[in-house]
């Protein structure tokens, strides 16, 4: 099948062809005809099948029957809102609707958070038809009586599941209160559970259920694999498989801000370039480091699950779980980073003892049991029994005080672990990674603790002393 046999307008059609797709992938097949036939629609898919193309090309065939020309803000009203729930994705969307769009005369915005509202409540004022938009930050402009709803003629709700899982589904019953009750309704999720059933019955109208692969299931091209390793070793077995793979741009997750921006500075130390990306960077610091990764002018992006959705690049072809996901669902999406649209990927997991209970709640949602390689000099089974006891009383003793600190999301906090001394790998064979030369732990690498700056002591002040000769002759006054 290709475009052509959709039903899409010749603008969407040349918008296509200029983006250099020709034929549709499986939820576009799906969605788009029932979509155009102004049905509601529950869609799930795997990210990085084409979903967004999906809803978006309808979208602006429904917008361009009634385009208008004029300059008025008045006669470009919001007639569609897509809910995303990160800045990330919201750009994204925001592209793809630009992009399809480009020979259509319709007005988008995108609305998020993290910037001044000043820019974003002008360009609202000069009118726009189509508003790609965060929760929180809308309900901001609706506060300032900035936006209005009363023509939205179609909401999209994208990626429902993170809406879940950050926390939104009150900002999105607010918003949905605020819409005609004559709409259309599309609801797009990677994974789908009973909670998103229940805000699909509250949102959709006898919906069309389009689902082009088994729930919480992962692609196909995807390689998987485990690397036992204890907590404490993690980054030098990482610095170590970065530095057998010199050409390899790699994605690397952990749970923390904190831990996030240590990571990224540890790497930076080590002669592997590498930056952060987290919920306390700035949008414009953010922009900058992901166009630098997609540009390829940054080798290793380090991340939090902020970044694990909205993330679309090019044939990337390794994801790292530094740390492993507390919630199996989040797997799906951080490894759904690499291994899109038919290309191969890679997803390596580096974990420790205690993670063995993520690990397991893993296989059992996306039913595959992951092989298991050991790296020789960093298997936990044959770490001496003294360096596991210094490693637990280090990081015992650093358990305390800020243990929520830096989490998104809420739970428990990241700690600082000791890096002990990594034995020598004589010849490391695994899969898709290319050992054949020998590890050699570099000075940067040596068996030492980091250890943040301390700042010195205040040097009291020196009471100033009165001369010898003026003391002697005080004496002899007396």
């Amino acid at each position: 099948m290709i475009f052509a046999e959709l039903g899409l307008i010749p603008e969407l059609l040349q918008a296509v062809a200029d983006a250099g797709y020709t034929e549709p992938t499986p939820i576009q097949q799906q969605a788009i005809p029932v979509i155009l036939g102004g049905l509601d629609v529950m869609g799930g898919a795997q990210t990085g099948t084409g979903k967004t193309a999906g809803f978006t090309l309808p979208l602006l065939q429904r917008l361009a029957r009634h385009a208008n020309t004029s300059a008025s803000p008045a006669r470009h009203p919001v007639r569609a809102l897509i809910l995303a729930p990160t800045r990330e994705l919201a750009m994204q969307v925001f592209e793809s609707v630009t992009g399809y769009g480009r020979h259509l005369d319709l007005r988008a915005a995108c609305i998020y958070g993290g910037v001044d509202m000043n820019a974003q409540m002008q360009e609202l004022r000069r009118g726009v038809e189509i508003v790609i938009a965060t929760p929180g930050r809308l309900l901001d402009h609706v506060q300032q009586k900035t936006i209005h709803f009363q023509q939205v003629e179609v909401l999209v709700l994208d990626e429902a599941d993170r809406m879940l899982d950050m926390g939104f589904i009150p900002d999105i019953r607010r918003i949905l209160e605020m819409l005609p009750a004559n709409r259309q309704s599309l609801l797009f999720s990677a994974t789908f559970s009973e909670e998103i059933r229940k805000l699909a019955d509250r949102m959709l109208k006898n919906p069309k259920l389009i689902e082009v692969a088994r729930r919480n299931t992962v692609s196909e091209t995807i390689t998987h694999v485990v690397h036992p390793v204890s907590a404490g070793m993690k980054r030098n077995l990482l610095a170590h498989l970065l530095r057998h793979q010199p050409d390899m741009q790699v994605l690397v997750f952990v749970d923390t801000k904190i831990g996030c921006g240590r990571l990224a500075h540890f790497l930076e130390r080590n002669g592997i370039s590498a930056d952060a990306i987290h919920g306390d960077k700035s949008q414009q610091q953010r922009t900058e480091t992901l166009e630098a990764f997609k540009g390829g002018r940054l080798r290793v992006l380090v991340a939090t699950d902020v970044a694990a959705r909205g993330l679309d690049i090019d044939e990337l072809p390794c994801v790292i779980n530094f740390e492993l996901p507390h919630t199996a669902e989040d797997y799906v999406h951080r490894i759904g980073r690499t291994g899109r649209a038919g290309h191969k990927g890679r997803a390596v997991s580096l974990v420790s003892p205690e993670e063995k209970h993520w690990l397991s709640e893993i296989q059992k949602l996306i039913k595959l049991e992951i092989p298991r390689e050991a790296v020789p000099g960093f298997d936990p089974e044959t770490v001496s029994p003294e360096m596991d006891a210094s490693e637990r009383g280090h990081s015992h003793a650093r358990r305390g005080g800020d243990a929520r600190a830096g989490r998104e999301g809420g739970g428990k906090g990241a700690r600082r672990e000791r890096i002990p001394k990594a034995a020598p790998s004589p010849m490391i064979a695994a899969d898709g990674f290319d050992f054949s030369k020998p590890y050699e732990p570099s000075a940067s690498l040596a068996p030492q603790e980091e250890k943040l700056p301390t700042r010195a002591a205040p040097t009291p002040p020196v009471k100033p002393q009165r001369p010898l000769a003026a003391l002697l002759g005080g004496l002899g006054k007396k």
